[in-house]
């Protein structure tokens, strides 16, 4: 395993990385990495995980190093059709990764597919599309209300070469309730 990483995306990807499954970095390291840079001291990450992953991961994120759940509830998170979710904390940093499990979540799958190879200090990590970023904010406003996701795909919008399907977007933001605040934040950003 790697020494202690001073980058927080990288402490654990590198370590996600090593079981072999597909993943993509999301949220808001991705929509800094796409648009503006903003403060974060965790890093969201899909991944197709099943119970086969429960054991290698408690592995890889060791309880003297890591907050890591215990094998039964990773089990029941893996096992969630959607909105499978857990967190590994770093000790020593308090750095944390929330971890989505991908389920039957369709929209996830899509973002695997289409994720992006981005260099970050000299490694390749995968990132979600900017479109699978843009619509998850999107539902993270409407569930919480928090702003600082509509600043974060305003700044995604405003990077001037990111390109970006908005069709797509449009198509998928009416599925899933979240059109009116697309339409809004897209208009502010033309």
């Amino acid at each position: 395993m790697p020494g202690t990483e001073t980058n927080p995306v990288l402490l654990f990807v590198r370590r996600l990385e090593s079981l072999g499954a597909p993943y993509m970095i999301t949220g808001s390291v991705a929509s800094t990495l796409y648009g503006e840079p903003r403060l974060t001291n965790d890093v969201d990450v899909v991944i197709e995980i099943d119970s086969r992953h429960c054991d290698p991961i408690a592995d890889r994120f060791p309880l003297d190093e890591f907050y890591c759940p215990p094998r039964e509830v990773l089990l029941i998170e893996v096992a969630r059709a959607q909105r499978g979710h857990f967190n590994l904390i770093h000790h020593e940093t308090g750095f944390k990764a929330d971890i989505y499990p991908v389920g039957r979540d369709l929209l996830a799958r899509w973002g695997l597919a289409h994720a992006r190879s981005v260099d970050l200090e000299g490694v390749r990590v995968a990132v979600a599309p900017p479109e699978y970023v843009i619509l998850r904010k999107l539902q993270f406003h409407a569930e919480g209300g928090s702003e600082k996701h509509l600043r974060d795909i305003a700044g995604m919008l405003g990077s001037g070469d990111l390109a970006i399907d908005h069709a797509f977007i449009e198509q998928h933001a009416e599925r899933l309730g979240v059109r009116r605040a697309w339409e809004q934040v897209a208009r502010g950003s033309e």
